[in-house]
């Protein structure tokens, strides 16, 4: 598992995009980052001669959502 994780540094697009998700304010601020920088990694990527590859972007995607739904959680306690 762990060498899936790290192949094509699937673990920075998760860290990065759980960074991402914690900050957002709004569910919609979370989803419109999340897909917005899923899509230029991919874009970069591909552009650079690489392929796009669908599994970072869904990674990207689900550590965002994780992110958000950490700080909304904690947020709900906390008050």
């Amino acid at each position: 598992m762990m060498k899936w994780f790290t192949t094509s540094n699937r673990w920075k697009h998760f860290v990065g995009s759980l960074i991402i998700g914690a900050l957002a304010d709004t569910i919609y601020c979370a989803s419109l980052a999340g897909i917005g920088t899923a899509g230029a990694l991919e874009f970069k990527d591909k552009q650079y001669g690489g392929k796009w590859d669908w599994v970072d972007f869904v990674i990207t995607i689900a550590g965002v959502a994780i992110g958000y739904t950490l700080r909304y959680t904690l947020i709900s306690i906390l008050k």
